[in-house]
């Protein structure tokens, strides 16, 4: 059979019917009526076979084929021979099976099979199949057979089609749902597939361990806005790559959003195992990342769970390992922390404390608490730090270590840091009314990073200013380093702004952050206060002295006030007015008190 010729229907054996085209006559056929009428409809047939077959190929697309199975030949149509590329096929089954994908080959020929057999009506299959150049074609392939009178199934006939675009169009959507556009690594819904099947097998083995890593970077929030956006997508990219790098066969690492990625480690002898992939993960991030020409650091807090706490759930898990990475970010950051009970514990708090922190303000729980800032040269105090503090209905006083970063983190910090800066300057406004004693001292308020990233800060302060009759002057509002640092230009434009209306900056927490002295001359800053953690081994640690000694100088040679936290004993004293510090706070003098006591002490003139 000739291969291009499309299948075709066997004339009746007898007299030769006329050629095609040939233009004969009624009047030219030899024989009977009957004979003449015959063949005059097998002329027709065919015809109409061979027409009816160029029709649907042109409109389907498709190519046809036709399988003699007593004699084990296939005819494969023009459109068929074109699709894989050939000049010419031959007619064997061979011809057909021999290019089809080793890993499809037993279900396509198990689903003729059941055809042939009568266990199924109806042959359809889907499978790869090789074209000329090597390169795989996605295939349907559908059939009805000719069965004999006793139901045999004698021939084949059938299609194939090419559904290589709408089987790539299919793959690409299935990706898209399952992996992460930008880094194209597993998305949180292919990491919890993963993670349910590791869940499954650990139910079905004891012995079987697995850990759950979840890893945040440190600082990324600085990338975004020093060099943009574009800058901050491809640093994630780079980082996906290092980190697949670090893993075993068989471990996943997937982007669940922003800067956020979670690692799934298979198979652990020990928890020290996941502790050991975690280390080289942040050993792998250690060395700069080239960020459109720039040298970028980047570090990473990790939290790690094991599956041998035990599991219902993979968001519980992956919950828990959400909360290890916060205890090792609250512990320094560029660091790893491995979950225990008592993380859970403190988690739950944390949620009851943040449901009831929103209601904090409207239900009147927050107190300010006031610390002197003491002279060191008179002695005498000179200032006063607002500090808030939460008095809760059942847990009583909660100090702001506790509730402030929480409410940093849910943005609660906003409508918190309001009523702070507007209570303390209408409590400083009426005892500037009130007291002599008074009148001379300044209030140092604190802002948080976020509160300062608010667009409608400046015109918030001068609201409150003229709200509570307060001097521009008397208030001083203390700010980080890091918060200053996120965006510089940023920073600079507010602070220019809030030396116009008059009020003084403090830089809070000096010597911790990562301040050159380049930006501390660009800031127009009034104070550096000496963090606390300078203070504490002053007496003890050399290193200390010298760095307060050299935080004075700096102050002194910028024109800037220096004031040192966290003074608590005779010596510590003595040594900062060796190296002439001017001002001080800590429990040497006093601690926080309430505004009542805070006032007394103010009035009674006390000098240390």
């Amino acid at each position: 059979m000739n291969p291009a010729s499309g299948p075709t229907r066997v004339a009746r054996r007898g007299k030769a019917s006329p050629a095609r085209g040939e233009g004969t006559h009624l009047d030219q056929i030899d024989g009977t009526t009957e004979e003449q009428s015959e063949l005059r409809r097998l002329r027709r047939e065919l015809q109409e076979s061979q027409e009816s077959h160029r029709l649907l190929e042109q409109v389907a697309n498709d190519a046809l084929w036709s399988w003699d199975l007593d004699a084990d030949t296939i005819a494969f149509s023009r459109r068929w021979v074109e699709m894989l590329g050939e000049q010419e096929l031959g007619c064997s089954s061979e011809d057909w099976f021999g290019r089809v994908h080793e890993d499809d080959l037993i279900r396509l020929k198990s689903s003729l099979a059941s055809l042939r057999e009568g266990a199924s009506p109806v042959f359809e299959a889907v499978y790869r199949i090789r074209h000329r150049e090597g390169r795989w074609l996605w295939v349907l392939s559908r059939s009805l057979p000719a069965r004999d009178p006793d139901g045999v199934p004698r021939k084949l006939v059938g299609t194939h089609t090419d559904i290589t675009s709408s089987k790539r169009a299919e793959e690409q959507l299935a990706r898209r749902a399952f992996y992460d556009p930008l880094t194209d690594l597993p998305n949180r819904a292919l990491f919890l597939d993963r993670l349910s099947h590791a869940m499954r097998r650990a139910r079905r083995r004891p012995s079987y361990l697995f850990a759950v890593l979840f890893l945040d970077l440190d600082h990324f929030k600085v990338i975004n806005d020093s060099l943009g956006h574009m800058a901050g997508d491809q640093l994630l990219v780079l980082i996906a790559r290092r980190l697949e790098a670090t893993l075993r066969p068989g471990d996943t690492v997937a982007r669940l959003g922003g800067d956020e990625f979670t690692i799934l480690l298979d198979d652990l002898h020990s928890s020290e195992d996941a502790t050991r992939v975690a280390d080289r993960m942040q050993n792998a991030l250690l060395s700069p990342f080239d960020v459109r020409g720039k040298e970028i650091f980047s570090t990473a807090s990790i939290g790690i769970a094991l599956s041998s706490t035990g599991y219902e759930q993979p968001e519980d898990i992956l919950r828990d390992a959400d909360a290890a990475m916060y205890r090792a970010k609250g512990t320094g950051r560029a660091r790893h922390a491995l979950f225990d009970t008592g993380m859970h514990d403190r988690a739950v708090a944390l949620l009851e404390i943040e449901a009831d922190m929103r209601r904090a303000v409207e239900r009147d729980e927050l107190v300010m608490h006031y610390q002197p800032i003491v002279s060191l040269v008179s002695g005498r105090i000179t200032g006063l730090e607002a500090l808030v503090r939460w008095r809760h209905p059942r847990r009583g006083l909660i100090p702001p270590g506790e509730f402030v970063p929480l409410a940093e983190e849910t943005g609660q910090i906003i409508p918190m840091g309001r009523w702070v800066l507007r209570r303390v300057c209408r409590q400083m406004g009426e005892w500037k009314r009130s007291s002599p004693a008074m009148r001379p001292l300044t209030v140092n308020v604190n802002l948080s990073p976020r509160q300062f990233s608010l667009p409608d800060l400046v015109g918030h302060v001068d609201e409150v200013l003229d709200e509570t009759g307060l001097e521009a002057g008397c208030l001083r509002l203390e700010i980080t380093e890091s918060a200053l640092m996120e965006n510089p230009d940023t920073a600079t434009r507010i602070l220019l702004q809030l030396q116009l209306l008059g009020v003084q900056i403090s830089l809070d927490d000096f010597g911790t952050g990562y301040s050159s002295l380049s930006y501390l001359q660009r800031f127009p800053i009034d104070t550096l206060k000496i963090d606390r953690s300078f203070i504490g081994g002053l007496d003890r640690e050399q290193e200390n002295l010298e760095i307060a000694r050299t935080i004075v100088t700096i102050g002194r040679n910028l024109g800037k006030e220096v004031v040192a936290e966290g003074i608590e004993t005779d010596r510590q004293l003595e040594l900062l007015r060796e190296i002439q510090c001017e001002k001080g706070q800590g429990f040497y003098f006093s601690r926080p008190l309430m505004p009542e006591d805070a006032e007394e002490l103010v009035e009674s003139g006390p000098r240390w």
